[in-house]
Parts: C-alpha cells; structure tokens; sequence
C-alpha cells in the first residue's frame, strides 16, 4: 500500500457541474452568471481588492510603522566550497576576478560576503568586503589571506 494509492471510500465524489445543458439541468441558458453586465461576459476579471466605486478595504486600515526595506543594499554571498571549485591556487578572489568567472556581481551594491559552507584547501587571496565569523575561523585555521575591502 501507498500514500498515492489511498482513496477515501466513505464518500461519493463531488459531480462535475455541467453549465449551459437546457432549461431542465437548473443551470441552463445563462449558466448561473444571471443576465446581462461584465461578471455575465467570458473573459471577465476583476483585480484583488478591488471594490467598485467603494474605497478598499486596504486603503481603510491604518498603515503604521516604517520599513527599512527600501534602504536595503544586496549583497553577494559566496561559500568557501564554490571558492574552493572555481579557483586555484594563488589566484585572486575578488569582484572582477568573481565577474570574470560569470557571477552575477554587477547588481550586488554591497559588494560580496564569504560564508562559511564547505572545505577550502587551495591557496588563494581573498579580497571581499564582508566575512561570516565561522568563515573567518575556517580561513585562519587554514592559513589563508583574507582582505577586508
């Protein structure tokens, strides 16, 4: 026995309602959509909040407190395991050496940050401008040089 094999037998499952079959099926000739007007017409849609001419319920509630979000820089985040695949020894990791490398750098403000997800063995230069704690523990056991820029 499955999970994807169990069927619920104590019920009868729901019809299908089927819309526009004569006048004797209860939803024949206008198809429960009444007469006349948009909400009638195929195609019709009408946006989330919206309320005809009456103000939204979300324009009524009160907005209070401030959101730092649009003051937000992204930044860059880059494991100590892909340094370790992408680069070899006594290379550089820096923004250009990164951008050249195909990461997505350009639109990362901040700049970037090592984090400290996988093993590192290579010996490179690390030129970045921010270091998770654990990150900074794993390259000085390591011995490798790190820069904050």
């Amino acid at each position: 026995m499955k999970l994807s094999e169990l069927q619920d037998t104590h019920r009868k499952p729901k019809r299908r309602k089927r819309v526009g079959r004569g006048p004797g099926s209860k939803l024949g000739k206008t198809s429960g959509r009444g007469h006349k007007g948009a909400k009638s017409r195929s195609g019709y849609k009408v946006r989330a909040g919206k309320e005809g001419g009456q103000l939204p319920l979300y324009q009524k509630l009160p907005h209070r407190g401030f959101s730092n979000a649009q003051f937000k820089v992204p930044v860059f985040e880059i494991n100590l395991g892909r340094i370790n695949d992408t680069f070899e020894d006594g290379e550089i990791v820096s923004k250009k050496t990164l951008m050249e490398k195909g990461f997505p750098m350009r639109r990362m403000r901040g700049g970037f940050k090592v984090l400290a997800s996988g093993e590192i063995t290579k010996k490179v230069v690390i030129e970045a401008n921010r270091y998770s704690k654990n990150a900074i523990a794993k390259l000085e056991k390591q011995g490798i040089e790190f820069k904050r820029i």
